[in-house]
C-alpha cells in the first residue's frame, strides 16, 4: 500500500496487476476501507487483465481525516434540503469524486473502468457526471440515484446503520456483526467467526466512526441524480441483490432505467454485502463490460 497526495489531500491506496492491463478503480462504500475489497476479490479481477485500484476515501481508512470540519447535524441537513436551501454539508460527493480523479492523475491514468459499491456507487455516478470522457465504465453495485422518490431502506437496517458508535475494539466487532447479520446476504450467511475477523482487522487498521456522518452528509446533501444520469453515454452495469434492506432492489432498478443502455444483473439472496459464492458472477460481468466497452 501507499499513500499519495491527491486532489489537495493525502489518500492511501494499492493495486493488483499490471499496468499495461485495463484499469479498474474500485471506490468502498459509507465508513468503509480498502481492504471491504478484498484482496482475492481484486486478485480474481487482475487475472482477468485489470489494473486494480482500491483506496481510502476521505475521512476512512488510512486517507485523510476532516475533522477540523466538525460533525453535522443531520436534522438541520435535512431540514435545509427540504426548505430548497444549500445542505452546509461539509464536502460533497462531487469532491470525493474529484479525490479519485486525482488519485487516477497521480497515476498517470486519463481515463478508467470504475465501479463502486453502495456509497462507491454514487460516487462513480458522480464521476461519470463530473467528466464522462474520463471513464470507459461505470458499474454501480447496491447503490442508487439518489431519487427522493424511491423507498426508503427497512426500519431494522435503518436501525442497525443508526445504532450508537463503538467506543473500543470489542464493541466495535459486536456492531459490526449486529449489522452484517441485519444487512447481510440471507443466502449467503458469513460465518460468526470470520465476521468478527475482519471485523477486528478493520478496527486495527484504522477506527474513525466520526468520518462516517461527514460521509453520510455528503450523500444526503448530493440530491437526485436521476435526471442527470439520463443524459449519460456510458458503458454501465448495474449490480443488485434482491434482498437488500439498506438499498432497496428499487434503487438498482432505477439506476439501470436511468443509465441508458445499461446493463442490469440482479442476484438472488444477496443482501448489502457482496458474499463469496457470488464473486465469479459478478466478475465475470465486470470483465465482460470492461472488455466491451475497452474494444470500442
Amino acid at each position: 500500500m501507499a499513500q499519495i497526495t491527491a486532489n489537495g489531500i493525502s489518500i492511501e491506496y494499492d493495486t493488483f496487476g499490471s499496468r499495461s492491463s485495463r484499469p479498474l478503480l474500485l471506490v468502498m462504500g459509507l465508513g468503509a476501507q480498502l481492504i471491504h475489497w478484498r484482496d482475492e476479490f481484486c486478485d480474481q479481477l487482475a487475472d482477468r487483465d485489470h489494473f486494480v485500484i482500491r483506496y481510502d476515501n476521505r475521512d476512512a481508512g488510512l486517507s485523510e481525516k476532516f475533522g477540523h470540519l466538525g460533525t453535522p447535524d443531520m436534522m438541520e441537513i435535512a431540514g435545509r434540503l427540504m426548505a430548497g436551501e444549500p445542505a452546509g454539508a461539509p464536502y460533497s460527493l462531487d469532491d470525493m469524486a474529484a479525490d479519485a480523479f486525482g488519485l487516477l492523475d497521480n497515476l498517470d491514468i486519463e481515463a478508467a473502468h470504475i465501479c463502486g459499491a453502495s456509497m462507491g456507487g454514487m460516487i462513480v455516478q458522480a464521476m461519470a457526471l463530473l467528466a464522462p470522457h474520463r471513464v470507459h465504465s461505470m458499474t454501480s453495485i447496491m447503490s442508487s440515484t439518489g431519487n427522493p422518490e424511491l423507498p426508503a431502506s427497512s426500519d431494522e437496517a435503518m436501525a442497525a446503520m443508526l445504532s450508537p458508535a463503538a467506543t473500543n475494539r470489542e464493541e466495535a466487532i459486536e456492531r459490526t456483526l449486529a449489522v452484517s447479520g441485519v444487512i447481510g446476504s440471507p443466502a449467503y450467511p458469513v460465518p460468526e467467526d470470520e465476521v468478527r475477523r475482519r471485523a477486528a482487522q478493520g478496527y486495527d487498521r484504522s477506527f474513525y466512526p466520526e468520518g462516517v456522518a461527514r460521509q453520510m452528509a455528503a450523500i444526503a446533501s448530493h440530491g437526485n441524480r436521476r435526471p442527470a444520469l439520463e443524459t449519460l453515454e456510458v458503458p454501465a452495469l448495474v449490480i443488485h441483490g434482491d434482498a437488500d434492506p439498506l438499498v432497496r432492489l428499487d434503487g438498482g432498478h432505477d439506476t439501470h432505467q436511468a443509465l441508458r443502455g445499461s446493463k442490469l444483473l440482479v442476484l438472488e439472496g444477496m443482501g448489502h454485502d457482496l458474499p463469496e459464492p457470488l464473486w465469479s458472477e459478478v466478475i465475470d460481468a465486470i470483465d465482460a463490460l470492461t472488455q466491451e466497452a475497452h474494444s470500442r
